[in-house]
């Protein structure tokens, strides 16, 4: 499959299933919520590795897997509190540019050479950020933004801690991934809420754009390379907030839509450059 297109289908996959994740984490529990789904990722990504006969990578991969699975755990746990406080737009936009941007650095640091376009990408994410965190007459604790923040700045490591596997049995590796996650997250939810879901339907909703999400972007990956990849992917919120505005008539400020126009058109820079 065409790596552009992969990046795209995983934006929309990644983008749907957030949207589907945020409301149930306004009914449920963000812990319960990533206590049912992750499981059942893990589960779907080992089937399907076995399907495609894939063979189980070095340890070293799994052992990347597992590292981002616990990295990233920490970052869908932020994102998830974040949607439930709002506005989605908002908050999934700043996650997203921000875990576009992450890779980048990461690759500059490591010796990439980044173009013009890159450079503006990178200006436009961090003023979108900036401006999408502004939030008028919102008192602590009632905006979701700086909890997306970091949460975009987790997934930006997670997709730089995947990236480092570099075997076949890319399958197994997020099989890897989820499991760590779900060995932690599992009993933390246990032991603190329960397992018992208020809103089941939701949840059961929104596990395939994680696992569906994950899929297409190690296509891209796999066609592209990492950059292409995880920038093309980072524009899932452009799904996200078209759906808070059509079906639960979300409002942004003047501000808040400059900072949305800015951050998406850096993250398409990036993903260009």
């Amino acid at each position: 499959m065409n790596p552009t297109l992969s990046g795209l289908l995983s934006a929309m996959t990644y983008g749907v299933g957030d949207f589907l994740s945020g409301l149930a984490s306004r009914r449920d529990s963000p812990l319960r919520v990533v206590a049912l789904t992750h499981p059942l990722s893990a589960a779907v990504m080992a089937l399907l590795a076995w399907a495609f006969g894939q063979p189980v990578p070095p340890a070293s991969d799994l052992g990347w897997g597992a590292a981002a699975g616990a990295v990233g755990l920490v970052a869908v746990l932020a994102f998830y509190r974040a949607l439930a406080l709002g506005p989605m737009g908002a908050v999934s936009v700043g996650t997203g540019a921000l875990s576009a941007a992450v890779p980048v650095v990461v690759g500059v640091l490591g010796g990439e050479i980044l173009g013009l376009g890159g450079w503006l990408g990178a200006a436009g994410v961090l003023l979108g950020t900036g401006l999408l965190s502004w939030q008028d007459g919102a008192r602590p604790g009632q905006s979701g933004v700086p909890l997306g923040l970091l949460a975009g700045l987790g997934f930006g490591l997670f997709f730089v801690l995947l990236g480092q596997a570099q075997g076949d049995g890319v399958f197994w590796t997020l099989a890897a991934a989820r499991l760590a996650s779900s060995l932690i997250v599992v009993p933390l939810a246990a032991w603190r809420v329960g397992l018992r879901s208020r809103a089941p339907g939701l949840i059961l909703a929104s596990a395939p754009g994680d696992t569906l999400g994950n899929l297409f972007y190690l296509w891209a990956v796999q066609g592209g390379g990492l950059a292409v990849g995880a920038l093309l992917t980072s524009l899932y919120p452009a799904f996200t907030t078209l759906l808070a505005v059509l079906l639960l008539r979300e409002g942004l400020g003047a501000r808040q839509w400059l900072g949305v126009v800015l951050a998406l058109s850096g993250a398409a820079l990036l993903a260009g450059g």
